[in-house]
């Protein structure tokens, strides 16, 4: 094996066998099923305390309009709000008080408690009032079936959405779920990014300041160090994408199987429609968003989130590494890395930007440039970029990669074995000049 490979071998297998990579790998994908999952199951289960709401209503009018649901219990009181309020009875979750006609004086209803007032009564008593208050509206025109022609009048109108394969086959498309994708997919890069690059940046000064590496120096040439840590942490990153994949799709497919049985899907569609205000219409749109998930081409997404990832990868890394080498602490780094941690946060910006023109001026070149392109490429992706960009784009980001490694390693080499200095900008360019 060469050194190079072995030096890889050693890079990858000391981290995979540390206790923290494999308890964030393992509790990784549990956290994120957790995530999915928990929330579903809460949502599920009713609670048996039903609250009372007392209605001290001046006019008469409004208190019938109000029904008990499985939450909270309405009773109409003649008491006053002051009673209940010197009472040592605390029964009364809250008490809605209306004082004057409310068509006239909107702010003669008001909800008190000692509590906080949750969202769902004030959604309830809000709705229930103002159904009745445009009904008063309505027929104070005096215009005979008007309620019926303005219900008849809304329209909720969608344009459908078709897109054309080379084949002339159909399928149904939409923004939304390609936006949302292309964002996870950019967010997940940007963060991999950050974290294993770091990770060079931390290993290097590591070894650096323990003095290993001048034992390894003397028998391995700098670029097979440098590069190979590179190699062997972005195998760690690697790995751990595959394994997290395909440990929360196993969990995320079981965590179906058996909170399915167990969930009342129509009670949860239903709570889920009252939270979100959405209607049954909204429920049959989720269904056709999941079948418009089934045409990504999630094949083509994948492999081209790993062609970027080691691209860029290997571009950063290369910098993290030459800083790593270049300074002895680590509040030495913070003026080599205000740069590049302003390139990526820019580089996220343009991608956030892009998802509502992925085709613009700023989509395009910024997935083009090499240290942008990795992240706001992502988001363009599911809109189905032209084959000569995407080529250009690799092309142009491997490159990139290569010819800046190979420059990192001209400052890995001298600064490997620097201490106890902090060298400037000149300096370091300096170092490349070196034979």
């Amino acid at each position: 094996m060469s050194k190079l490979g072995i030096i890889t071998k050693r890079e990858y297998l000391r981290r995979v066998k540390k206790k923290s990579f494999l308890v964030l790998t393992i509790l990784m994908p549990f956290l994120i099923a957790g995530l999915i999952f928990v929330p579903l199951w809460l949502a599920s289960i009713k609670s048996d305390d039903i609250r009372t709401v007392a209605i001290i209503d001046a006019t008469g009018r409004y208190a019938p309009l109000f029904q008990d649901t499985e939450e909270f219990h309405f009773i109409n009181s003649d008491r006053s709000l002051e009673e209940y309020r010197k009472s040592e009875n605390k029964e009364i979750f809250a008490f809605l008080n209306i004082t004057g006609d409310l068509l006239v004086n909107p702010n003669a209803a008001t909800l008190y408690s000692e509590k906080q007032i949750p969202g769902d009564l004030s959604r309830l008593v809000n709705r229930t009032l103002t159904r009745e208050l445009e009904n008063e509206k309505l027929a104070s025109f005096n215009i005979p079936g008007l309620k019926d022609i303005i219900a008849e009048s809304k329209i909720n109108f969608n344009v459908q959405t078709i897109k054309w394969s080379s084949d002339g086959k159909e399928s149904a498309s939409s923004a939304m779920i390609a936006s949302i994708i292309g964002m996870l997919f950019t967010t997940i890069v940007y963060g991999f990014i950050m974290f294993y690059g770091s990770m060079v940046m931390q290993g290097v000064m590591e070894e650096k300041n323990n003095r290993i590496v001048e034992l390894m120096i003397s028998s391995v040439r700098p670029f097979d160090l440098m590069m190979g840590k590179i190699i062997g942490i972005a195998l760690v990153g690697l790995t751990q994408l595959f394994l997290w994949g395909i440990m929360t799709s196993v969990l995320l497919g079981v965590g179906s199987f058996i909170l399915g049985g167990g969930i009342d899907t129509f009670a949860l569609q239903q709570g889920m429609s009252l939270q979100q205000g959405m209607s049954m219409e909204g429920m049959q749109q989720a269904n056709e968003w999941l079948e418009i998930i089934h045409t990504i081409d999630f094949v083509g997404l994948g492999i081209s989130f790993i062609l970027y990832f080691i691209g860029g990868y290997l571009l950063y890394a290369s910098i993290f590494a030459a800083v790593g080498s270049a300074v002895d602490q680590q509040e030495d780094t913070n003026q080599f890395m205000a740069p590049v941690f302003v390139l990526l946060a820019f580089a996220l910006y343009a991608g956030i930007y892009s998802i509502d023109n992925p085709d613009g001026p700023l989509a395009f070149w910024c997935s083009i440039i090499p240290f942008t392109s990795p992240v706001v490429m992502m988001v363009r992706l599911p809109f189905e970029v032209p084959l000569w960009e995407l080529a250009l784009s690799v092309g142009l980001l491997f490159i990139t990669a290569i010819g800046l490694t190979w420059f990192s390693a001209k400052i890995y080499r001298v600064g490997i074995l620097m201490y106890g200095k902090k060298p400037g900008i000149r300096e370091i360019i300096k170092w490349t000049k070196y034979k």
